[in-house]
């Protein structure tokens, strides 16, 4: 894979022209390294015409990440606000062993705490047991965490100049789990932490729409501001064959009819039957 980044003719847009609705990946400051709280983050997406975010702040193995217990808690923030939908979620560390986590899939947040959530994110991070760059244990890992029944989103797969991976391997089992795999706009930052990977994000995207994957399209917003930013990788997409109708998160239907068709939410269907009550 190349790491050459081409022009881009990307031009802002508009809240009408938005053409990705839910952005499934979003940070508050309870990552610790997150810089805008829940509400300011869905003020911002409502200012946009965003319909549906995803909170999925880090789990305890990254420095300043949330425990356990700030997941479990989340049932506190409402899933519904002001029309936004705000799915509950995580972006669980993929770790050598989960077991101090009460993790059967080697990631960093409880499976009595991922089964509860609205949406599981998974990726690679620096100095959770994976810096040596070595492909076959990187596979291994992301195969068996993307095996967890309540896994629903891989970030930022194609960071593969720092975590190499078996590219198919990883596809193939996406495919078979129904787990959506992700296009990070913040990957093709040139000031960015996987600056070393820019284009392999779009190319290992290429891939997974070539096997028929699931795939999104997110911002992975640390500030308010950022939310809904899905330029220039939507750009690079299309120009590597992928349209924009290939991502799930054109709208906040397809991602819920997708999540509510892969396992029970509770804390969604909470949320909603509230939300009706109030009404």
């Amino acid at each position: 894979m190349t790491d050459t980044v081409k022009n881009s003719s990307a031009s802002p847009i508009s809240n009408d022209d938005r053409p990705i609705k839910a952005d499934l990946h979003v940070h508050t400051i309870g990552s610790g390294h997150g810089f805008s709280t829940v509400c300011e983050n869905a003020q911002s997406a409502l200012s946009k015409g965003i319909e549906l975010i995803a909170l999925t702040d880090h789990g305890p193995s990254v420095p300043q990440g949330a425990h356990n217990w700030y997941f479990w808690n989340l049932s506190h923030v409402p899933g519904v606000y002001d029309g936004l939908i705000i799915l509950r979620g995580c972006e669980a560390n993929i770790i050598p062993d989960g077991s101090p986590y009460e993790s059967r899939w080697n990631i960093d947040v409880a499976d009595i705490v991922t089964q509860r959530l609205d949406f599981v994110t998974i990726g690679f991070h620096p100095t959770t047991g994976f810096d040596e760059g070595n492909k076959t244990k990187n596979t291994d890992a992301v195969v068996k965490a993307l095996q967890s029944p309540y896994v629903d989103q891989l970030n930022h797969p194609g960071n593969l100049a720092e975590f190499p991976l078996d590219v198919d391997a990883v596809i193939e089992t996406a495919v078979e789990q129904g787990v959506i795999l992700e296009i990070n706009n913040s990957s093709l930052n040139p000031l960015g932490a996987r600056a070393g990977s820019r284009m392999m994000e779009i190319e290992f995207a290429a891939k997974a729409y070539a096997a028929g994957a699931l795939l999104s399209i997110n911002s992975d917003a640390h500030h308010s501001t950022g939310i809904g930013n899905i330029e220039p990788a939507l750009s690079y997409a299309h120009e590597y064959g992928i349209p924009t109708e290939a991502f799930i998160n054109t709208s906040a239907k397809r991602v819920l009819e997708h999540l509510q068709a892969k396992r029970d939410r509770p804390l969604y269907l909470a949320s909603l039957a509230q939300a009706e009550q109030t009404a």
